[in-house]
């Protein structure tokens, strides 16, 4: 089918009520029938006459004005709802609401389009549009009589199509309107072409039939049976060998007991197994042809058991044995090849462990675990130590004829952390043998599971942090807006009212709960990693002498305080005040771990790139590092919890002494700074932090600005008044007067607008004469970004300031790459706006580039 441009056949829509141009012509004659008569009777007489007519005419008025209010008439043309039409209006289904008569009150394009309507009058209900084709007239009665019954109805028909098109299928559907669905004089229909649906279930069942029939002539044996014996499936090759017809399977006619010699069908029925087990055995059994041979075949017999553990239907593989010796040379190659080339590690060993074949995989992955040399390597020490003895016991479960062994998940030996899943089954003893003396006794199959415990790990965690910090970056600009104008409105109110006013203290403990708020919004930015930072060279010794005071205040007389030093430490390139929030946050932590007392080790040192190669850590890239490591003697963090400490909302206190968000910060903030932390805990012995922070290399424009030792010069009065036109871009109306009227009590010319459309229109009114911009980061219609863009290209120079709740970075590499702005973090105060627009209209601010 061609397709059809839907906006050539827009909607049609009857069920508007239209004005009549009889009627009003009707009123126009009567009215001027009146003023006729008024005019014979004489100018004399006609005065009550006037009277009733008007009388008449205002009683008519008033009782349309109630009967519009009321719903009792209504206005043609009205629209009931702007939304929905447009979207039924526009839908990929036909749509089609006629009335009792048959008459079609709307269709949509995509009807017009599937019954070929050229113009409006050519719109036809269902059961005309296809009153030629007999099988879709029986649908549309049957589908008829279900409307007027109240039902809701659905049929697919095959539509054929015009001359040399291929015929279509058709799925309509009907249901009667309204909340009486029986009294309902009116019905919707819903008719979709759904021809490459059912085309793509005729590739699919062409597909599926294909498969059976690659099944039926494999070069093996298949049959499947149920749990009482009846076989459901036998393919086309084990028919050939038992002589059968494939009409005679599957209709009931034969069992298990018809196909299977002596009492090998009680083997295959009276299993029974563990609920939701899976088990796959093998038997050398006889089978007996139709016409009463036997022919020994080995069976692969797979069962699922259900949830009260009883079998379900099997799926078994049927091998020939009795085929000649060159087919078992055959097969012997192809075992080899298997053998080697498979993608999973196999070992046969002996019932001591030691190692007596292997695959090339199998070397290559454990090469450098095992020990000894030839026979003498032991399969014992690809695992670590600890686990040693589960694999011990499962191969000696092995080697004593246990089958049906459960396979087993162990950490590999080294430094490393790997995994790998052990499947181990016996071997067969031929002629009644052992094995001893280095025979075979069980045969290993080892599955490197590193990747999948890492993948599924780092997933879990990464929704959580994903998920979290969705909500916390939605709330953000939201909550950060509403925060911004309570501050702005506590400034006002503290520069209006003095110290000795009884509503002063009123005000700040206002100001300060909003302040409190601010900081709980930067915790929820911290772990989603979208805060706000201000980054800056940092000797890490000096900085954590200037904290020794407050962290021994924090951490109470009972435990003691060790700093050391390392020496000539490297710089870093960090926010100073989240950094300390993570050191005060881990000796908080390290405080409550010790509630009998104890000591606290804040250690730091140098890490070179050759050194961190050494650590075994995961994902820790080789490079230059800067250490802070705190260690503690308490407590300790148990084992199955650990991987869940740096979660959200994850804490092991009493309700309503912690709020799972500390060390969460510190994980987001270590991230977003570009380090890495680890933990090593061990219960009842103490719990080590390493935080591991990348070493700041200076650039050379802060090499050529030296770091000198001068003593400021004495703070003089700040004058944060100024001059200039200032376009204040804000989607928040409120938060937007309020700075507006901030900035213009320092003597600023303030401009307005509340999304980038309407600051783009203020520029151009003000034919680029505008100093500064200071613009919010979303917004709907344009957010900044875009709005950076725009006015880039009309006014290249032009000095702006980006505010936002999260941090620049996170839009940033949206904006145009080179381009310079300001940015100041919500929520901010009177103070700090102020502060930031003079100092960009001075050219002091520090500039960034996208």
């Amino acid at each position: 089918m061609t397709a059809i441009d839907l906006t050539d056949r827009p909607a049609i829509d009857r069920t508007s009520r239209r004005g009549s141009i009889v009627l009003v012509l009707l009123v126009a004659l009567i009215l001027i029938a009146a003023a006729a008569g008024l005019v014979v009777i004489g100018k004399e007489r006609a005065g009550p006459y006037i009277l009733v007519l008007l009388s008449v005419l205002g009683m008519i008025g008033v009782f349309s004005l109630f009967a519009v209010a009321s719903g009792i008439l209504r206005v043609a043309g009205e629209e009931t709802n702007p939304v929905l039409k447009p979207v039924i209006d526009g839908a990929n289904d036909g749509i089609v609401v006629t009335d009792a008569n048959g008459r079609v009150l709307y269709a949509n394009a995509s009807y017009r389009t599937l019954v070929n309507a050229v113009d409006p009058n050519d719109v036809r209900p269902v059961e005309r549009a296809f009153i030629g084709d007999p099988n879709v007239s029986e649908a549309v009665f049957r589908l008829l009589r279900g409307a007027r019954e109240g039902r809701r109805l659905q049929e697919e028909v095959r539509v054929a199509g015009p001359r040399n098109e291929p015929a279509r299928w058709i799925r309509l559907r009907i249901r009667p309107l309204g909340a009486d669905a029986k009294s309902s004089r009116v019905t919707v229909w819903t008719v979709a072409d759904v021809t490459r649906e059912r085309e793509r279930q005729e590739n699919v069942f062409q597909e599926l039939q294909q498969a059976i029939d690659y099944l039926d002539h494999a070069p093996v044996g298949f049959f499947s049976a149920e749990s009482g014996g009846e076989i459901s499936y036998l393919n086309a090759t084990l028919a050939a060998w038992l002589g059968y017809d494939l009409a005679d399977v599957g209709s009931g006619g034969l069992r298990l007991s018809d196909i299977v010699a002596s009492d090998g069908a009680a083997v295959l029925t009276g299993i029974g197994g563990v609920p939701g087990e899976v088990t796959t055995d093998t038997y050398d059994l006889d089978f007996k042809t139709r016409a009463g041979k036997t022919l020994a075949v080995r069976l692969y017999h797979k069962v699922a058991f259900a949830a009260d553990g009883s079998p379900g239907a099997s799926r078994t593989v049927v091998l020939n044995r009795t085929e000649g010796s060159e087919a078992g040379r055959a097969a012997e190659v192809r075992f080899v090849r298997f053998f080697q080339n498979t993608p999973m590690a196999i070992s046969t060993v002996d019932k001591a462990g030691h190692v007596v074949a292997t695959n090339g995989l199998f070397e290559r992955t454990f090469q450098s675990l095992l020990t000894g040399g030839g026979k003498g390597r032991s399969i014992l020490a690809v695992v670590g130590e600890k686990d040693r003895p589960a694999l011990d016991a499962l191969i000696a479960q092995a080697a004593q004829g246990g089958s049906d062994l459960a396979p087993i998940e162990l950490p590999l030996a080294g430094k490393a952390e790997r995994w790998a899943r052990f499947f181990v089954t016996p071997v067969e003893k031929q002629n009644g043998g052992q094995d001893d003396n280095g025979h075979e006794a069980a045969i290993v199959y080892a599955l490197e599971t590193t990747d999948q415990r890492n993948l599924e790990r780092q997933f879990a965690q990464s929704e959580k942090m994903k998920t979290v910090g969705q909500l916390a970056g939605g709330v953000a600009h939201d909550f950060n807006n509403v925060l911004s104008a309570i501050m702005m409105a506590t400034d006002f109110l503290l520069n209006a009212h003095k110290p000795t006013d009884p509503a002063f203290q009123d005000i700040m403990q206002i100001k300060q709960n909003a302040n409190r708020a601010a900081s709980l919004v930067r915790h929820l930015l911290a772990f989603s990693r979208r805060q706000t930072l201000r980054p800056q060279v940092l000797d890490l010794g000096e900085a954590l002498s200037d904290l020794e005071m407050l962290l021994r205040r924090v951490i109470g007389e009972k435990v003691k305080l060790e700093v050391v030093h390392g020496r000539e430490l490297w710089p870093i390139k960090t926010d100073l005040s989240q950094l300390e929030h993570v050191i005060v946050n881990l000796a908080v932590n390290a405080r409550d771990a010790m509630p009998n007392g104890g000591t606290l080790t804040v250690r730091t040192a140098n890490v070179t790139e050759a050194e961190s190669r050494q650590l075994s850590y995961k994902g820790l890239p080789a490079a230059d590092y800067v250490l802070i490591e705190t260690a503690d003697c308490g407590t300790g963090i148990p084992p199955e919890i650990i991987e869940q400490i740096f979660e959200p909302f994850f804490t092991t206190k009493e309700v309503g002494k912690g709020t799972g968000l500390g060390l969460s910060t510190v994980y987001g903030f270590i991230k977003q700074t570009g380090g890495y932390i680890y933990v090593d805990s061990e219960v009842g012995k103490g719990t080590t932090f390493r935080i591991y922070l990348p070493r700041h290399v200076a650039t050379e424009a802060e090499i050529a600005v030296p770091k000198m030792d001068v003593a400021p010069p004495p703070a003089k009065p700040v004058d944060d008044t100024g001059q200039g036109t200032i376009l204040l871009v804000e989607d928040e109306e409120g938060l937007r007067g309020l700075n507006a009227r901030g900035l213009a009590s320092r003597g600023y010319n303030v401009l307005e607008a509340g999304n980038g459309l309407e600051a783009i229109e203020v520029l151009e009114r003000r034919n680029g004469k505008i100093d500064l911009v200071v613009s919010d980061v979303v917004m709907p219609e344009m957010d900044g970004p875009t709005l950076f863009k725009e006015l880039r290209k009309r006014s290249p120079d032009l000095k702006i300031i980006f505010v936002s709740g999260y941090a620049e970075e996170a839009f940033a590499k949206s904006l145009p790459e080179g381009g310079q702005f300001a940015f100041l973090a919500k929520p901010f105060t009177l103070k700090q706006l102020v502060a930031t627009v003079k100092e960009t209209m001075n050219g002091n601010a520090e500039a960034r580039s996208a």
